[in-house]
C-alpha cells in the first residue's frame, strides 16, 4: 500500500472517430488537488474523471490532460440535409415555372442557403465512454508507478530506521562509561585542591549529575517511534501524514539527546541521528 505522490501516466488510443490522448502527472501535495484540463467535447465528463480520481488517489497534486483529435476524413466530412435540400428545388421549380425563368438551377446556390449544410459532429456518447476506459487505464498506470516508487521509499526507510536503531543502542551503552569518566574527573579535580571530600555530597552531586545526563527516556521513545513506524509501514492506507508526524517526534529526541550531550563521541552520534532523520524527513514528504 505504500505509495510515493510523484508518478506519471500517459494512454494513447486511436477510435473510428480520432485519436484520444490522457496524461497524468502526480507530484507531491498535502491534500489530493485535482486539475482536470478537457477538450469543449468532454466538459460534462468531468465530475465523472474527478470521481474516478478521488476514488483511486488520497494525497498529490494530480493534473490530468485529455486530449482529442478527430480524423481528418472526419473533420471536413459535410453532411446534407437532404430533406431541406429537395424542398429547396421543388420552390425553385414552381418559382421557375411561374417566373418563366430557363435558367437552370445550380447546386452550389442551394448548398449556400442556410441548413442545408452541416459539418459532421462525431459521436459524442461512444466518444466519452472510450475517454472514461482511457483515464482507467491511465491511473492504474500511475498507481502501479507510485506503488513502484512507494516500495523502494520503503526499502530506503526501513534501512534508515536500523541505522538510527544501532546508532540508539550506542548511545546507550555510552552512558555508563560517561558517568564514570565524570566521577574520575571530579574526584581528580578534589585531588588536585589537596581537599578532603564530603563523600555522601559527593555521591549525591554524582546523583543529580547522572540524572542531569540521563537520556534512557528519550532512547525509549527513539525505539518505540521506529517500531511504530515500522508498524505503520505494514498498513493498507495512506500513511504519509502518520509517517511526517513521527519524524517530527523522532527530531524532537535527537534534540533532547543533543542538548544533554556531555561527551563527544554522543554529541556526534546525536549528529549522525538529526542527518539520518532530515533524510527520513525528505523523503517521507514523498508518501501518499
Amino acid at each position: 500500500m505504500i505509495r510515493s505522490m510523484t508518478a506519471f501516466a500517459y494512454r494513447e488510443a486511436s477510435t473510428e472517430q480520432g485519436t484520444l490522448s490522457i496524461e497524468v502527472r502526480s507530484v507531491n501535495h498535502r491534500y489530493l488537488d485535482i486539475s482536470l484540463r478537457l477538450p469543449e467535447e468532454f466538459r460534462s465528463e468531468e465530475n465523472t474523471l474527478r470521481d474516478f480520481i478521488q476514488s483511486r488517489v488520497k494525497r498529490g497534486k494530480i493534473e490530468a490532460t485529455l486530449r482529442f483529435t478527430a480524423q481528418i476524413s472526419t473533420q471536413n466530412a459535410i453532411q446534407v440535409n437532404e430533406e431541406l435540400a429537395k424542398s429547396l428545388i421543388i420552390a425553385c421549380r414552381q418559382i421557375e415555372t411561374i417566373a418563366g425563368n430557363t435558367e437552370p438551377l445550380k447546386a452550389v446556390d442551394i448548398l449556400r442557403w442556410p441548413g442545408v449544410t452541416q459539418e459532421a459532429s462525431p459521436n459524442l456518447e461512444h466518444l466519452q465512454q472510450q475517454a472514461r476506459a482511457l483515464v482507467l487505464e491511465a491511473l492504474n498506470d500511475l498507481i502501479t508507478t507510485r506503488s513502484r516508487e512507494g516500495q523502494r521509499l520503503a526499502e530506503f526507510i526501513y534501512a534508515r530506521c536500523d541505522q538510527i536503531a544501532e546508532i540508539s543502542v550506542r548511545i546507550r551503552k555510552r552512558r555508563p562509561i560517561i558517568i564514570s569518566q565524570l566521577r574520575d574527573k571530579l574526584l581528580q579535580r578534589i585531588e588536585d585542591l589537596n581537599i578532603t571530600p564530603d563523600h555522601n555530597r559527593l555521591e549525591q552531586e554524582l546523583v543529580l549529575l547522572a540524572q542531569r545526563l540521563d537520556v534512557e527516556e528519550e532512547l525509549d521513545r527513539i525505539m518505540a517511534h521506529l517500531d511504530e513506524i515500522n508498524e505503520v509501514l505494514e498498513r493498507k492506507e495512506p500513511i504519509g501524514r502518520r509517517l511526517d508526524f513521527l519524524m517530527q517526534e523522532l527530531n524532537r529526541e535527537a534534540n533532547t539527546l543533543s542538548a544533554k550531550s556531555n561527551d563527544a563521541e554522543t554529541t556526534q552520534a546525536t549528529v549522525d541521528l538529526k542527518v539520518l532523520i532530515e533524510q527520513l524527513r525528505e523523503q517521507v514528504q514523498n508518501i501518499e
